[in-house]
């Protein structure tokens, strides 16, 4: 079986790998912002963290899949079931340049999303992102419980090694090996 979780903050490109690796690779994929926030006849609804580790293990159980999301307890089951995990780690300034293109796309009909693109949400994700830097250190800890399974893609050279099926190696200066 082929389970991936692609995992990363805001504006990292976690969506973007998802849906090109389900193309590739004849996968489904989930979005788990779809999975924590439902919709319903009368719009979206936000699921307990119980009821949402038990979608994910629904869909586990059908077999291949790829998930994509950020750092979330309720998703720490996807860790354990997951083959393959993908840190999506672009450098902070790309990340905060991509998330201020994202809503100028939004509030032009250029990008689709499921919430309302307004400046509330645009200060969200920049506090979402400075909350991501302040505790790097304890995700990366939790993220190296799993080393053995977790490919770090810190630029576009890496991505293409991911998405060629290649082995990523980067070493302590940010160079990668193939």
């Amino acid at each position: 079986m082929r389970k991936i979780f692609i995992i990363g903050i805001v504006a990292s490109g976690k969506t973007t790998l998802a849906k090109r690796l389900s193309n590739q690779l004849s996968i489904p994929w989930y979005e788990l912002d779809n999975i924590v926030h439902h919709h319903t006849l009368v719009g979206r609804n936000k699921r307990t963290p119980k009821e949402q580790v038990e979608v994910i293990e629904n869909i586990d159980r059908s077999g291949d899949w790829i998930f994509e999301g950020v750092d979330r307890e309720s998703y720490n089951c996807l860790l354990d079931m997951a083959d393959t995990i993908i840190f999506l780690d672009p450098p902070l300034w790309k990340r905060k340049i991509r998330i201020l293109t994202r809503y100028i796309k939004q509030n032009l009909g250029l990008e689709r999303c499921d919430y309302k693109p307004d400046i509330a949400m645009l200060k969200m994700m920049y506090t979402w992102t400075s909350n991501f830097e302040h505790n790097r250190p304890a995700f990366e800890a939790k993220l190296n419980l799993y080393s053995h399974k977790v490919t770090r893609v810190t630029n576009s050279e890496a991505l293409d090694k991911v998405l060629r099926n290649e082995r990523v190696v980067e070493d302590s200066e940010g160079v990668i090996h193939g």
